[in-house]
């Protein structure tokens, strides 16, 4: 049959586990025979799978590579994702109950994601590229690689960046002429990567609001892929990663459907993947095979054997069935989808032996799907004043200040920024969009003089 799909979307969220999210969905119940019912031990005692997650999980739950080993490892009578509880408690020593790892939300409680999981096809086992944190699963997803790195930064004291200048997913759209953009929410992290610099490139990134003005625009205007990045920062961080409120990623999700759904002609050429970079340090069930595919030569962090923890994945598109999709899928079979699709160039090892999801969107056209997601939602209140800044933000902190030698800015300028920040968490933050901001301005400048 003619492919219908024409715009594929990725909204790529944080940190959170496929049982963490989807684990008590009726759907997934249904389908397994049970509930989420594992246990982890620690100290003598039984910790396991309930309901209760909550909303803002204070205490970040580690996700480094070596905090996942062991996670991974068997503690106790466990012999596989037994130590979850036992990672959580020896990096917060003081916490009072480490079960919070365990704990899942009921289905219901996030009315956009269980909604759609309820409605359209869901993976049951996709797992992150890497097990490991945020910077490396995200390089997979728009690479293919870390080029070896698994190591997030941490600051201005220990940097750490790398110099990833890999093909990505965007310079095989460049080649094929397919048109592309980022629509984000503060601070980008397709800047990772080096290509992504070049002022050819920044053009290609936008802010949420252009993102819904598109969306309700004419179809055959809206990019051929279109990826999401959330707002990382605070005021209004909707990335899922702890310690900001679930329920704000939940509502971006219905916004973003609900501005796919509106637009009937967008809707019936559209793929909209809702997805998850990693787990977050909170636990699945699933054990994740040792058999992936290493990317490149690179090693100098970690071999690429193992794939990461399973995260939630949802295909959303009037053309796929509410259903299971149940073969072993990373982030890059993202992009052995849009390679098999556009004929793209190749984007390393792990992608050319990933299995495609092409098959779960072959179905009949649907007209049951929801036209709208409630995105109301009870009990949403201000986020409580941060007082220091979580890993993630001091590494996007530090990846701004790399960007603003590249903005063109005055000195003077630079050095009020310098001292704006050690005021404090949220001045860093301010200081790492304003950072971000021009050099995006900067770079579109500099397109703008070319073309005049």
């Amino acid at each position: 049959m003619t492919d219908p799909i024409e715009h594929v979307i990725v909204l790529m969220l944080e940190n959170r586990a496929f049982d963490h999210i989807l684990g008590d969905c009726a759907k997934v119940r249904a389908h397994a025979g049970h509930g989420p019912d594992k246990l982890n031990q620690y100290n003598g005692t039984d910790y396991s799978q309930c309901a209760g997650a909550a909303r803002q999980v204070i205490d970040d739950p580690c996700h480094e590579t070596s905090d996942v080993l062991v996670q991974l490892a068997g503690s106790g009578s466990v012999p596989e994702n037994g130590g979850f509880v036992l990672d959580y408690a020896r990096n917060y020593p003081r916490l009072g109950d480490p079960g919070e790892v365990m704990r899942y939300h009921a289905d219901g409680t996030l009315p956009a994601i269980h909604t759609i999981a309820a409605s359209f096809t869901i993976c049951d086992h996709w797992h992150a590229s890497v097990p490991g944190p945020t910077w490396p699963n995200r390089l997979f997803v728009m690479s293919g690689t870390s080029l070896g790195r698994v190591k997030m930064p941490n600051g201005i004291m220990s940097l750490n960046l790398h110099w990833y200048d890999q093909p990505t997913v965007f310079d095989r759209l460049n080649e094929k002429k397919k048109d592309w953009k980022v629509y984000f929410g503060d601070t980008p992290l397709s800047f990772l990567l080096v290509h992504q610099w070049e002022p050819e490139n920044v053009v290609h990134h936008h802010h949420m609001t252009e993102f819904y003005k598109d969306a309700a625009g004419d179809p055959t205007k809206f990019p051929s892929f279109a990826f999401i990045e959330p707002a990382y920062m605070n005021p209004g961080a909707n990335d899922a990663h702890p310690p900001h409120d679930i329920v704000e990623a939940d509502l971006l999700v219905a916004r973003v459907y609900n501005a796919i759904r509106a637009n009937d002609e967008l809707w019936k050429s559209s793929l909209l993947v809702v997805l998850f970079d990693e787990h977050g340090g909170f636990y699945d069930s699933v054990y994740p095979k040792k058999t992936a595919v290493p990317p490149d030569h690179h090693t100098e962090e970690y071999d690429f054997t193992q794939y990461g923890v399973r995260v939630p994945a949802l295909l959303v598109s009037p053309y796929s069935a509410n259903a299971f999709f149940s073969e072993l899928l990373d982030h890059t079979s993202l992009l052995k989808y849009l390679q098999d699709k556009w004929g793209l160039g190749e984007l390393g090892a792990r992608t050319a032996s990933a299995a495609s999801f092409a098959s779960a969107l072959q179905g009949e056209f649907r007209d049951d799907t929801p036209k709208v997601l409630e995105i109301a939602h009870p009990g949403v209140t201000p986020p409580p004043k941060q007082g220091e800044l979580t890993d993630h933000q001091a590494a996007l902190v530090a990846l701004s200040q790399h960007l603003e030698t590249m903005g063109g800015e005055d000195a003077n300028v630079i050095a009020a920024r310098s001292r704006q920040v050690l005021s404090g968490a949220q001045s860093q933050m301010d200081a790492a969009v304003d950072r971000v901001e021009a050099f995006i301005s900067h770079q579109k400048a500099r397109v703008g003089q070319r073309t005049a």
